[in-house]
Parts: structure tokens; C-alpha cells; sequence
């Protein structure tokens, strides 16, 4: 019964914080981890939770959606599907042991992006109107994006905002709703790759999916009473104690 309440508590509260800033796998995959999940198991199972909240932020920004230069709109969603089918089939074949030893590192690498967001999408924006990527650096990227969310979606959305920035996009709003787009696909299409590699444990992912849908909904609410700066501080010290732990661990 404890097991159960740490899973649907902390699918919830990560439902809450990708509704407003993103940073929900630093709490479902630990929790996972920690009630027993084997860690390449407990990471598809914790990706299959947070997959209808990709899907309703697909949804929201579907008016803002636009392609950033160099990729075509088409091209987008089929490097999405490559990459994050691609990143499945990695994490299919990685021995529970290695994805042990490599997720404390995953979990600081995107606790740093989240944490150095803001800067980094502007480095990437400033960058981007003096070197303008070619059509094929563009696809490699958006590639090595959708790989990399297949795989791990830890700052997945901090990364993809990164490469439109990089790409020369500067319209906010476009480039949110391309990430939600983009998240939503990749990670589609990354389920279907655990489902049929028997990597998901559904019991936990259903009931972190209702979970994680009624905390995305509440988040979405409390979001307008919190200040910003104090969310992105809660989301980093989480992702470092998370890391900690799962160093002391090895």
C-alpha cells in the first residue's frame, strides 16, 4: 500500500510540474526505481505515464504549431517517429546494470539543462541569426533530439527548445507548440516500442497515468498562485537529490 501511495503521489506532482515548467521524470522515475521497478523498466514505465500529458500539450498549442527554418513540417514528424522509435530500441537492448550506472549522470546531465534553460535557448537564439544550420546539420539535430527522448526524456523539452532556438525560431509560441508536438510523438511512438519489447509495467503506468493526468490538470491551476522562479528552484534541487541518490546507490 506504501509502495502504491509514493507511485501515484509522485506521478502526480509530476503531472503538476510538466503542466507548468516541465521536470516530471525526476520524480517518476526514482519512484519507480525505488518501489522495486527494475531502472530500464521503471524509465519506459515512467515515459508511458506522462504520455497523455505530451499529448493534451500537443493538443493546447495545436494553433501555434510551425516548423523552424530548415525543417519541413513533414520532416519533422518523421524524425520524431525515427529517432524516438530509435531510442526505444536502445534502451531495449541496454542491460539493466548499465542504465543503473548511466541514469544518475542522465538525471544531473538534465537537471543542468533545466537548470541553465533560460540561458542556453538564448545562447541557442543568439547563435542561430549568426550561423544559420544547413538543411541536413537541421535533420541531424532534430534526429539526435528525438533519439535522445526515446531514450531518456529527462529535459527533453528544455533540449528541443534549445535546437529551435539554435535553428533560428524565435516565436515563442511556435516554438512551445512544436515541442509538445514533437514530445508527444517521439514518445508514442517510444510506448509502442516498450509495450512490444514487454518493457512497460502496466499496473504502475495506469494508475501513475490517471494520477499523472489529474496533478496535470491541478498544476495547470496552482500554476497562476506560484511564482516561476520558485518552481524552477523546487524542480532543480529535486532533480539533484534524485541524482545524489541514485549515485549513493551504485
Amino acid at each position: 500500500m506504501g509502495e502504491w501511495f509514493l507511485l501515484l503521489a509522485a506521478a502526480c506532482v509530476a503531472g503538476a510540474l510538466n503542466a507548468v515548467a516541465g521536470g516530471g521524470s525526476f520524480l517518476t522515475l526514482p519512484a519507480l526505481v525505488f518501489t522495486g521497478v527494475p531502472p530500464v523498466i521503471a524509465n519506459a514505465t515512467g515515459t508511458v505515464a506522462l504520455l497523455p500529458g505530451y499529448l493534451a500539450g500537443a493538443w493546447g498549442f495545436r494553433e501555434d504549431v510551425q516548423s523552424p527554418p530548415g525543417l519541413t513540417f513533414k520532416r519533422v514528424v518523421g524524425l520524431s517517429l525515427l529517432g524516438g522509435a530509435a531510442g526505444a530500441l536502445l534502451l531495449l537492448v541496454t542491460p539493466d546494470a548499465m542504465f543503473r550506472r548511466v541514469v544518475p549522470w542522465l538525471l544531473l546531465a538534465a537537471t543542468a539543462m533545466f537548470a541553465f534553460g533560460p540561458w542556453l535557448r538564448q545562447w541557442a537564439a543568439g547563435t542561430a541569426h549568426s550561423h544559420a544550420p544547413s538543411h541536413f546539420k537541421a535533420g541531424l539535430g532534430m534526429l539526435a533530439v528525438a533519439i535522445y527522448g526515446g531514450y531518456f526524456n529527462g529535459g527533453l523539452g528544455i533540449v528541443l527548445l534549445a535546437l529551435f532556438g539554435l535553428l533560428g525560431q524565435t516565436r515563442l509560441a511556435a516554438m512551445n507548440g512544436m515541442k509538445n508536438l514533437v514530445s508527444a510523438l517521439l514518445t508514442a511512438i517510444a510506448v509502442v516500442v516498450y509495450a512490444a519489447g514487454g518493457l512497460v509495467a502496466w499496473p504502475q503506468a495506469l494508475g501513475m497515468m490517471a494520477a499523472a493526468t489529474l496533478g496535470g490538470y491541478g498544476g495547470a491551476r496552482l500554476a497562476r498562485h506560484i511564482p516561476a522562479p520558485w518552481l524552477r528552484a523546487g524542480i532543480v534541487v529535486t532533480g539533484l537529490v534524485m541524482s545524489a541518490l541514485f549515485f549513493w546507490q551504485q
